[in-house]
């Protein structure tokens, strides 16, 4: 009997990738002017090696379960109903808080570039939003395959846009202004060190298409851990190449009028061409940044597809998946609709929720699997009980800060 042949691991790399890279990126640099560039590379290394961490915990708990089976099924399972519960109003509100935070983002851009290359159109934001939430939910509805495809050819532009984009701005990076002293003098660098956790957080967010990526490899553990590393350590590298290209040449007081606006992108830009030039590049930044959006847009909502059709039983059939696809995009589209710039806020409170779903469940379904399963030894992750409850208090941890921060 032949071996059934497995796809290919650029695929699965590419979703996780594309999943994790997406606004956050556009964030850092501002979030963490407050520990600039050392403290932001530590920080993010930081939260690269425990969400590495969480994403190997869930791929164990989740061998124990036929090919299919998402966190509704698991969390049941190991933690039992009132967990269920809990984790599925975290999830739920994470992946659509995000998909609308990408409809709303995505459809600006959209309209945008519509503006610039086909102006004829006239499309208007509310058009623009309909058209980018409709196109895309086209390929998660289809297939995994398709949005593996298609994320493929995303990071890939991605990639090239952001190089391009970049070139001037890293040629330009200023030794002085990118080891500024600055931060790490003053008195509330601890404080400014906790509150860019949750972003960092946020920015390393693929765990809710891991359940898909597992059923996808057919439990192949291997090829979905290399996914993991790989994906995102294509995620670590872009995000300290942005921090240096942004903060070696933005000094840091003059971080002041974009914190002021919240971190705003366009304000970013703003003061970065006090500095250098940035019209040249202007064009090539919006399809980074529309492609950066498009390729976490799909990994969140292909993990909210599959979490919808699990929860609701619903089949695999022409009908089931139209059932699916209408519950996974019309509220958020709805939403984006009625309340077209709330990007920012948005990305903020999915904080809060990615913590406890991404983080402190997976270390518990870990702790719970040893007790249920334990003979099992198709895939275990290092670090025994110590680790698991290292997980759990950063989980603890984000949330506090973050509720403390927004207050």
């Amino acid at each position: 009997m032949n071996k059934q042949k497995l796809p290919s691991l650029l695929w699965g790399s590419m979703i996780i990738a594309g999943t994790a890279i997406g606004a956050g990126m556009l964030a850092n640099p501002t979030a963490m002017s407050g520990i600039w560039f050392i403290g932001s590379v530590v920080m993010l290394l930081f939260t690269w090696f425990y969400t590495v961490v969480a994403g190997l915990m869930l791929l164990e708990a989740n061998l124990h379960f036929p090919e299919g089976a998402n966190f509704n099924t698991m969390v049941t399972k190991l933690l039992g109903k009132g967990w269920n519960i809990a984790n599925g109003l975290a999830v739920t509100f994470t992946l659509y808080i995000l998909t609308y935070a990408y409809i709303t983002s995505g459809g600006g851009i959209t309209e945008r570039l519509l503006l610039q290359f086909v102006p004829q159109l006239e499309l208007s934001h509310s058009g623009s939003s309909i058209l980018f939430c409709f196109v895309l939910a086209l390929f998660i509805s289809i297939s995994t395959r398709a949005v593996s495809r298609l994320s493929t050819l995303l990071i890939g532009g991605m990639i090239i846009a952001f190089f391009l984009s970049t070139t001037g701005l890293l040629s330009s990076v200023k030794a002085s202004v990118l080891f500024d002293t600055t931060a790490q003098e003053d008195p509330s660098y601890i404080l400014y060190l906790f509150s860019a956790l949750p972003m960092c957080l946020v920015s390393f967010g693929y765990h809710v298409c891991l359940p898909s990526l597992v059923s996808y490899y057919h439990k192949n553990s291997q090829l979905v851990i290399k996914s993991i590393l790989i994906g995102t350590g294509i995620a670590f590298f872009i995000y300290v190449l942005w921090q240096m290209a942004v903060q070696g040449n933005l000094p840091h007081e003059a971080f002041a009028p974009v914190i002021a606006k919240g971190g705003d992108v366009a304000a970013l830009l703003n003061a970065l061409s006090a500095y250098i030039p940035t019209q040249a590049i202007s064009v090539v930044l919006d399809f980074f940044a529309y492609m950066a959006i498009a390729s976490s847009f799909l990994g969140v909502t292909l993990g909210l597809f599959d979490y919808i059709a699990d929860l609701f039983h619903f089949g695999n059939s022409l009908w089931g998946r139209i059932k699916t696809t209408l519950i996974t995009f019309l509220p958020p589209l709805l939403m984006s609709l009625l309340y077209p710039y709330g990007f920012v806020t948005a990305i903020a409170y999915a904080g809060v929720a990615v913590s406890f779903s991404s983080i402190m469940i997976s270390a518990l379904m870990v702790r719970s699997s040893r007790k249920k399963f334990p003979q099992a030894t198709t895939y275990r992750t290092f670090g025994g009980i110590p680790l698991i409850y290292f997980m759990i208090a950063m989980g603890v941890l984000n949330i506090v800060v973050q509720l403390v921060v927004s207050r």
